[in-house]
């Protein structure tokens, strides 16, 4: 009954203080608001008028949701690499921005089902999704594997910093023995994400774009990249316009994460780019399209060899000790990282994979208005979402909100 009553008091504080803030935070969630209501009413009209407002097609039958969708089950799975540091190897540098990432993967899961949605055309087919209801088809279905995971790992980062946030709030220490298995699950849990989310395209023969060994090991080495990216430019902003101070070393000791990724998923695609264009075959015609073009078709020219550029010139920057201790500099190379494995592993994976077609037709595929309004606005709510994760949290961990009881 207690428990009850402190989480009552709990939620009561979290709205207040979600409801309250500086000039600056109120025009930051308008402006969120605005974009998610752009989004939403994107959305109406892909539900009113179906996906035929998209640029998909029979041919091209995956876009811009499903690239986001790959990219954010990255963004989500990096938070491991703060969570093994923090909980398993004890590694204190690492625990002041150990539920900022939690909080940064609870917000691209939420993006990540999100996005689902909008690929499917609506909420009215996701029944087919619910064991024993629909047709679920596990465990032949890889698709069902990825449900079950995303919906685990959602459950697992949810979990463990509600708890030891709920007890920080009432003025305890968290419990090692409750929270420490749970936090090892969610190390195995984090690399099985990816992992199953390229066996998804893996275990589709048709497309030979993506019937690649390495695939599987590059999602979890751009992921490594890309999130802690992230999650270093979201700790500067923090820092900068709150209380909540991250000290220097913190961002020094994610950055060599963000290095060491970065090295290695740029080794990987040098890798694919020897083993499609040194002895090419038929297969490779989905490879030349996208770094060359077909048949005079070019879209994804100016995507691909800006994201490479972009991807080389930030791995070169971070490898450097001087350039990567300059946080201004080591800013701006996070920003290119992110970008460039944005790029890559949306636009540079997804599309290419359709073409050219069985028949060797080839389609291109441009995102339509309506789909970047929707996209922009499931961003917009993943951010709205992380800042209310992130405002509670760091009032609790800086012990402004705590429980009080009444005489």
């Amino acid at each position: 009954m207690r428990r009850l009553k402190v989480f009552k008091r709990l939620v009561i504080d979290s709205l207040d203080v979600m409801t309250h803030g500086s000039k600056k935070y109120h025009l930051w969630m308008a402006l969120l608001t605005f974009i998610m209501l752009i989004g939403m009413y994107c959305y109406s009209i892909q539900l009113e008028e179906g996906l035929s407002v998209t640029g998909m097609t029979d041919r091209v039958s995956w876009g811009l949701y499903i690239s986001n969708f790959t990219f954010l089950v990255g963004v989500a799975a990096a938070a491991v690499m703060l969570v093994m540091p923090t909980y398993v190897l004890k590694d204190i540098d690492f625990k002041q921005a150990v539920l900022i990432g939690e909080g940064l993967a609870v917000a691209a899961l939420i993006m990540c089902l999100a996005f689902v949605v909008a690929d499917m055309g609506g909420p009215s087919v996701l029944w087919h999704m619910i064991p024993g209801i629909g047709v679920f088809n596990f465990p032949n279905s890889m698709l069902t594997w990825d449900v079950i995971v995303l919906n685990g790992y959602l459950f697992l980062n949810i979990t463990i910093p509600f708890y030891i946030l709920f007890r920080h709030y009432q003025g305890k220490e968290s419990k090692k023995s409750v929270y420490i298995p749970g936090a090892i699950l969610s190390v195995f849990w984090a690399v099985g994400i990816h992992l199953v989310t390229a066996f998804l395209y893996q275990g589709l023969q048709a497309r030979p774009f993506w019937n690649n060994a390495l695939l599987g090991p590059r999602f979890l080495a751009s992921a490594f990249a890309a999130g802690p990216a992230l999650i270093i430019l979201v700790l500067a902003i923090i820092r900068t316009y709150t209380a909540f101070k991250i000290e220097d070393k913190t961002l020094k000791k994610i950055a060599m994460v963000v290095t060491v990724a970065a090295q290695v998923n740029l080794i990987m695609l040098i890798s694919e780019l020897f083993k499609e264009f040194y002895a090419p075959t038929h297969h490779s015609e989905s490879a030349y399209y996208l770094f060359f073009g077909l048949d005079g078709k070019t879209a994804l020219l100016p995507w691909i060899w800006t994201a490479i550029s972009m991807n080389v010139l930030a791995t070169v920057i971070l490898t450097f000790h001087k350039l990567r201790n300059n946080f201004k500099i080591l800013f701006f190379a996070c920003f290119l990282l992110f970008v460039a494995i944005w790029i890559e592993k949306g636009f540079g994976l997804i599309v290419p994979g359709f073409i050219p077609g069985p028949y060797g037709k080839i389609a291109e595929y441009t995102p339509t208005g309506i789909e970047i309004g929707v996209t922009i606005g499931i961003w917009a709510m993943g951010a709205f979402v992380f800042t209310i994760l992130a405002r509670t949290a760091i009032k609790i961990e800086t012990g402004e909100l705590r429980y009080k009881k009444k005489a």
